[in-house]
């Protein structure tokens, strides 16, 4: 009886990872013996009370802070080395409120071309890509909180990233406003990447219901460690 071949089934791809991570303040445990996988191509909310640990864990991601004790890896290296694969939006827009949105687009791509970064998109495509003209010539500081979110959005994007980390996007957005973002993230997930690595993003939120359509995975954090991990429903 001749043999049937069995389809090859290929490893998911690790985006980023992290092994029994604690990160200290003093005497305060922001994070306590942490560790998570997250796959290439996934995109996972990240709920939990105000100091449960969302937040840092986001900062340890983007390589801004590093553990007090454990490993972080970024496709299999520390996040200092693998920064040009990362953008980070925080909850402060990290605008110049006296500049234009495409003046401070222009900024933020100059300082990538210091570090020659070869990430560095069109700031005009960028701010086409989340619904704002770049010939728009009011400042940031004239904008409405919904076309600050989505400036802030388009400065992380111009750097082409393929993995995103997002600390509460829908912050003091009306219910329109947060709907257009999450459009505009699952649109980003289908942008092509010339390394071919599938987009990767993580988000915090207090407000799950908006990120619903666009999680295959939610994490529910407790004082500083992850208290579920739930699947989407196919």
């Amino acid at each position: 009886m001749p043999m049937t071949a069995q389809p090859i089934s290929s490893a998911p791809i690790i985006a980023a990872e992290l092994h029994s991570v604690s990160r200290i303040y003093g005497g305060f445990a922001a994070l306590r013996n942490l560790s998570a996988t997250f796959n290439a191509g996934s995109c996972t909310m990240i709920l939990g009370e105000n100091g449960a640990g969302k937040s840092t864990l986001l900062r340890v991601l983007a390589g801004l802070i590093t553990p007090t004790r454990g490993t972080v890896s970024i496709f299999s290296q520390s996040p200092q080395q693998q920064r040009r694969r990362i953008a980070y939006m925080s909850h402060a827009p990290m605008l110049y409120d006296e500049l234009t949105a495409l003046e401070n687009l222009n900024y933020f791509a100059r300082l990538y071309s210091v570090g020659k970064c070869a990430c560095v998109g069109s700031p005009e495509m960028a701010l086409r890509a989340v619904g704002l003209d770049p010939a728009l010539t009011r400042t940031v500081g004239q904008y409405s909180q919904g076309m600050r979110q989505r400036a802030s959005l388009a400065r992380v994007l111009q750097s082409d990233p393929e993995i995103l980390l997002l600390d509460e996007p829908f912050s003091n957005l009306d219910v329109a406003s947060a709907h257009q973002m999450v459009e505009l993230l699952a649109d980003f997930r289908t942008w092509p990447h010339p390394s071919g690595t599938a987009r990767t993003i993580l988000l915090t939120t207090h407000q799950a219901h908006l990120a619903q359509s666009l999680a295959d995975r939610t994490i529910t954090m407790l004082a500083g460690q992850i208290a579920s991990s739930t699947e989407a429903a196919a």
